[in-house]
């Protein structure tokens, strides 16, 4: 992954301090994460992705299956990864710790983020507006704007589908989105308001 992360820098032309600078992280930490002498946490790759102003798993090599990814409070399986002329789709297996918060700054204009719940409630989406989403139900959000994955109750067990619009694309993908819902949709019988 360093190897990677290193020619996506370079092939960029940005300097080690320039990079750091663009994703909050240190210049020696970003130099032991090149140089394989550091593992990434989920938090930090997205930092240096979104900096570099690309997808999650493109600091995998091509051939990388079944990749994993974790985090503050979600652990990750890459199960496949699906690119055509409008976008780049990451599917995930996700398990969310039981009691953990992760929040997830802005990732590339246009992302999407879709979660299907299979086991457990996940309180996920908009860091300002959340919303559970149980066993059987799923929920979408704008991954462009600051969110958050928790499990209030216990682990919870999804899928995780990341959707980055290439350039040129994010604005024809933000108005989709906006007019299918201003923050977090859930789709269920029913939906829950969260407290606040």
């Amino acid at each position: 992954m360093g190897r990677r992360l290193r020619e996506l820098r370079t092939e960029r032309g940005l300097s080690l301090s320039e990079l750091a600078r663009r994703s909050g992280l240190g210049k020696a930490t970003l130099s032991e994460l090149e140089s394989g002498r550091r593992n990434p946490t989920l938090e930090t790759l997205y930092a240096l992705t979104t900096a570099l102003r690309t997808h999650l798993t493109a600091v995998l090599a091509p051939a990388t299956e079944h990749a994993e990814f974790s985090g503050s409070a979600v652990n990750a399986v890459l199960l496949e990864r699906y690119q055509d002329e409008d976008a780049t789709t990451e599917a995930f297996r996700v398990r969310i710790r039981a009691g953990a918060i992760q929040e997830s700054p802005a990732h590339l204009p246009g992302t999407t983020e879709r979660i299907v719940v299979l086991g457990g409630t996940a309180r996920v989406g908009a860091v300002g507006a959340p919303s559970f989403v149980g066993p059987g139900e799923h929920a979408e959000w704008a991954g462009d704007v600051p969110h958050l994955y928790s499990a209030p109750d216990g682990d919870v067990d999804a899928l995780l589908i990341v959707r980055y619009p290439h350039p040129g694309h994010a604005r024809r993908d933000e108005k989709l989105l906006s007019e299918r819902a201003a923050n977090t949709t859930v789709e269920s019988d029913h939906v829950r308001d969260i407290p606040g």
